[in-house]
């Protein structure tokens, strides 16, 4: 039960801090998004099976509390919990370089299956305008914050795993 409030604790703090603090620096109403940089971070610790779930509950939570199309961001992040839980065993866990790379890939690879997702609804497609304004801006934010909310993934997991 703990275990579950220390991460429950970690989500809701970052959520909370996502939509009421950060949007004070939001560029054009883009900014970090601190769920999927959970969802990457705690995928690289656990592996892909419990990244790929953390992802479905996190993406889940966004869709809820966002109003947008339903399943969007649960798929989204359930991807991105998979992909990087391959590479669980193969990295280095407090490697530096590691957290931003994946943001880096991952905000690019969410920002691609939106796109196509958009395009395929039907709505207007300005490849440009959309690197320049959408992509850009969040790639900036989640990269400056993929640490951070890698070093505080990582204590949450020792303290739970010291709890045990």
């Amino acid at each position: 039960m703990r275990t579950f409030l220390y991460w429950l604790a970690l989500v809701v703090t970052a959520y909370v801090v996502q939509t009421s603090f950060l949007p004070l620096i939001f560029y054009r109403g883009i900014g970090p998004d601190l769920l999927l940089l959970i969802t990457i971070s705690f995928a690289f610790l656990k592996g892909r099976r419990l990244g790929c779930f953390m992802g479905f509950l996190l993406g889940l939570f966004k869709d809820l509390a966002s109003g947008g199309f339903l399943g969007m961001n649960t798929f989204a992040n359930m991807m991105m919990g998979f992909c990087c839980g391959i590479f669980s065993n193969r990295v280095l866990r407090d490697s530096f370089i590691l957290p931003i790379a994946a943001a880096w890939m991952s905000t690019i690879s969410v920002f691609c299956l939106f796109e196509i997702i958009f395009l395929l609804l039907g709505y207007g497609f300005f490849p440009l305008a959309h690197i320049k304004y959408k992509l850009l801006p969040m790639l900036c934010y989640n990269i400056v914050f993929a640490w951070p909310v890698h070093v505080m993934v990582h204590k949450v997991d020792k303290r739970v795993s010291e709890k045990k």
